[in-house]
């Protein structure tokens, strides 16, 4: 009974939340990057947020297309898109899509996301591994960044350096938790100017690919957008990074200083 009565006024509580608080983001949003190994510019990737309908019902439908470009193209081509449809409410996935091109390699996924038939748990439903029985509120690995840009960097002057934030994801048909770990502040040079940012380390695991639990580096703009202006990943190969390129349809016109030339 606890844990219906609970479920009861989180469902109605939530929209009254949402509605009482300026999104970060709105569909119209597109976002595209140069993906760089050094000086070399290996890559392209772009992240849209538009209105769609999932099962008849209202969605905001997030695309994140990352792809190789020039010689890397050749050599070893790579396209992956992700797709997450969400609740324009909660913020939560409803659908889900990762379809993976690389070189011979080919991955496609598609999983259901049921937040409501069950108040202490959510149901997901894998074309690949079959029903999932999960913890509620979880997100897909687009989504959680949307949630975490709305529902938590608003509340950025509480934090505290070294404070982990988590938020559990449903990606490659398991449980993900991303952790990402408050740096500080830092200033990242764009093609739009200077703009102020929020620091985090995703926390990675150690092994094949990362030396540290630190070696991701992800930057929000520190304006009230909290848009991802830089992303750097430190390998054993070397650095990779993902940088701002262009903006448009954004909640707010993005802060800058002095413009670079």
């Amino acid at each position: 009974m606890k844990r219906l009565i609970k479920f009861i006024l989180l469902f109605f509580l939530i929209p009254f939340l949402a509605g009482g608080q300026a999104s970060s983001y709105k569909p119209g949003e597109k976002i595209t990057y140069a993906i760089h190994y050094g000086l070399i510019q290996g890559g392209v990737a772009s992240l849209e947020l538009k209105t769609d309908t999932f099962r008849g019902k209202e969605v905001w439908h997030s695309v994140l297309i990352g792809k190789t470009v020039g010689v890397a193209d050749a050599v070893f081509k790579v396209k992956d898109i992700y797709e997450s449809y969400m609740d324009p409410v909660t913020g939560l996935p409803v659908f889900s899509i990762r379809n993976i091109q690389e070189g011979r390699y080919r991955k496609y996924n598609e999983v259901i996301f049921d937040h409501t038939s069950r108040s202490d748990s959510a149901i997901l439903t894998s074309d690949l591994t079959g029903v999932h029985i999960t913890q509620p509120g979880i997100h897909d690995i687009l989504s959680c960044f949307y949630f975490f840009r709305n529902y938590h960097l608003p509340y950025h002057k509480s934090f505290k350096e070294g404070e982990v934030i988590t938020i559990v994801t449903w990606f490659t048909d398991e449980l993900y938790p991303i952790r990402l770990k408050y740096v500080g502040t830092d200033e990242v040079r764009t093609r739009a100017g200077k703009i102020r940012c929020l620091k985090f380390n995703p926390v990675t695991e150690v092994g094949r690919l990362f030396k540290t639990e630190e070696d991701v580096t992800i930057w929000f703009s520190a304006d009230k957008n909290y848009l991802p202006v830089k992303i750097r990943f430190n390998i054993f190969v070397g650095a990779f990074s993902c940088e701002l390129t262009g903006v448009e349809g954004l909640a707010y016109p993005l802060e800058t200083s002095t413009r670079n030339d």
